[in-house]
């Protein structure tokens, strides 16, 4: 008999518990694992130790969810990937350049007087020593040349593979457009990257019957957002109770389009347990996971929070 019930929250690793969760139980499954950037939860991670555990609960998916039922995960590429074997090699930025001397000033000075070493070149260009190994050598020169370069790493495909293999398909996907991650993103200005403002929603289905139930949503809902693959939603203002919590409207979304009123959510990442309160604002059944003590007392005060919440207004339709 399975151990784990429903409308209940887990303290625990989820490769271990989800073996825990009835088969053929599970409507939807909608999770935020770690994204492998270094946060304290995941500071004992390896890349492969990450992808492990990653293909870890995936593999249990199929057992536990529903023929017809849903997936739903929600992660970002890794923007900053360390890579041993990245060439070290900075971008020139002229325009950020505190002195006047160029590359062309310096080769002319070394000609001019080919004993100067660089103490005294920059002597007699007026600048510092740095600035001369700079324009010789390359930006990255002067401590950049001792740091790991870094690179995008896609981790669509990878997730992908581990479902195919253990028999879900990628059914759909989704983009959450949030706000631009400016405190993520501080080499823009010494680079020619993007800021972070997108993150990706893979669903993957188990084969089987599904419903698509036109009456979970509104005409309106549909037309903004059941219909559209980018959803607009500002991120979690404050992280103060956890550093990487999202937005409940979009763990609504997911639940409201994936599922009818009474069926069962499971989160294997409960974090601060949004994906469970939503469950319960929309008459759902819940199963979380959160291995953290910490962020699972967090979880379990909300969601219980939530359920007063939910009786109050069913109290007050029927009164």
């Amino acid at each position: 008999m399975a151990k784990i019930k429903n409308n209940n929250i887990y303290l625990g690793n989820s490769c271990e518990l989800l073996k825990e969760i009835e088969g053929n139980s599970i409507a939807l499954s909608f999770w935020s694992p770690p994204y492998f950037l270094a946060k304290e939860y995941e500071k004992d991670e390896s890349y492969d130790t990450w992808q492990k555990m990653l293909k870890t609960v995936i593999s249990e998916h199929f057992r536990i969810l529903k023929p017809g039922g849903f997936l739903v995960i929600n992660i970002a590429d890794i923007l900053s990937f360390k890579d041993e074997k990245m060439p070290k090699i900075m971008g020139a930025n002229p325009s950020n350049r505190k002195c006047a001397v160029t590359k062309e000033m310096v080769i002319k000075a070394k000609q001019e007087y080919p004993h100067f070493n660089r103490n005294q070149l920059a002597s007699l260009l007026n600048c510092s020593e740095q600035t001369i190994d700079r324009r010789l050598n390359g930006n990255n020169i002067r401590g950049g040349r001792y740091a790991t370069g870094t690179h995008v790493k896609l981790v669509g495909g990878n997730l992908e593979q581990y479902a195919y293999d253990t028999g879900l398909f990628l059914y759909d996907k989704r983009i959450w457009k949030k706000d631009p991650a400016w405190a993520n993103c501080k080499w823009t200005t010494n680079t020619l990257k993007s800021v972070s403002e997108a993150e990706d929603l893979y669903v993957f289905w188990k084969p089987g019957e599904y419903v698509v139930n036109r009456e979970r949503l509104t005409p309106q809902e549909w037309k903004d957002w059941g219909y559209r693959q980018i959803w607009e939603i500002s991120s979690v203002r404050a992280n103060n109770i956890h550093p990487a919590m999202f937005p409940l409207t979009l763990a609504s979304r997911v639940i409201k389009l994936y599922t009818d009123k009474g069926d069962v959510v499971l989160d294997p990442f409960l974090g601060s347990g949004t994906t469970a309160i939503a469950a319960i604002k929309l008459n759902r059944k819940y199963i979380g996971i959160e291995k953290i003590q910490k962020y699972f007392n967090i979880a379990q005060k909300a969601i219980k929070q939530a359920q007063v919440d939910f009786a109050d207004d069913l109290f007050c339709q029927i009164e």
